[in-house]
């Protein structure tokens, strides 16, 4: 939100100047109209000082309305926690802690994700600048990002030593945005998503297309993947056709990648999924 102030002086520098003192601003914070320049009179009598407007941006104490809010949500959770909240340019991270992190955290970081989302809205709601809002407890996202770059890594390699496809627990945007970041650069590794929230899986492929042309877009949740070609997935399908290496002939379920799978150490399996002919393509999520 812009606001002003107008101030007077003997020259249009001393104006400026006082302004700047009284919002404990500098000069690149500031804009300024000249109002009025300042005139002399004859023999220096009856001088007519400069009047100058100074418009500055008022800045939202954003801090304390994320200290605000958690403090009021935690207390109707009745959770005893604390938290530390840091400002840098366009970011807000908070790190929280408490006697029970595991209440705050929730299953695979669900309560911690909720809390994250309710803050970012109330925070940016009406706010003329969106600001994000980054919360942690007990160092969970960095542990969390290694255990999932961790299984990435482990799902890529057997990938491409069965060259078969595999495919993944479903996981929330975020989590598949981690794995499909590990994995943009492995030679013969491609991934793309299948099904609908909240069981919506990443399929890690073998082969990857590179005619160059870009198929339709797989949106996921925000995050966007690498364009496959010409065919692509519809309704949990994948092609029925093998290139070899993989599983010949067509599956009674058409190649549906949604079926259950057990869990593993990294909190997601890993299963064969039926890979794609090498003469057609994927919808593959935009990185």
């Amino acid at each position: 939100m812009e606001k002003s102030i107008e101030v007077s002086g003997r020259t249009e520098d001393e104006a400026i100047e006082a302004a700047l003192v009284q919002l404990g601003l500098t000069r690149d914070d500031v804009s300024v109209e000249i109002v009025e320049q300042a005139k002399s009179g004859f023999l220096g009598l009856k001088n007519t000082p400069a009047i100058v407007r100074v418009l500055y941006e008022v800045k939202e104490d954003r801090t304390a309305r994320v200290e605000n809010f958690l403090s009021g949500l935690f207390e109707r959770m009745d959770i005893d926690a604390g938290f530390e909240v840091k400002e840098d340019e366009d970011s807000i991270n908070v790190v929280i802690t408490g006697s029970d992190p595991g209440a705050l955290i929730g299953r695979r970081g669900e309560t911690l994700d909720a809390i994250q989302h309710l803050t970012n809205y109330v925070v940016n709601r009406g706010a003329a600048g969106r600001v994000r809002i980054n919360l942690d407890a007990e160092n969970y996202r960095q542990r969390r990002n290694e255990t999932l770059e961790s299984l990435a890594a482990r799902t890529a390699g057997k990938v491409i030593k069965y060259r078969r496809n595999m495919t993944l627990d479903p996981m929330n945007a975020y989590e598949r945005h981690v794995i499909h970041s590990a994995l943009q650069d492995y030679e013969h590794i491609s991934t793309y998503s299948v099904g609908s929230e909240p069981n919506r899986r990443i399929v890690v492929a073998y082969g990857r297309n590179n005619s160059g042309s870009n198929g339709g877009n797989s949106s996921d949740s925000g995050f966007s993947g690498r364009g496959g070609g010409g065919g692509g997935y519809k309704g949990g399908r994948s092609s029925s056709s093998s290139s070899g290496g993989g599983f010949g002939g067509n599956a009674r379920s058409g190649g549906s990648a949604n079926n259950n799978s057990s869990s593993s150490s990294g909190g997601s399996s890993e299963r064969p999924a039926q890979p794609a002919s090498s003469g057609s393509s994927q919808y593959r999520e935009w990185r």
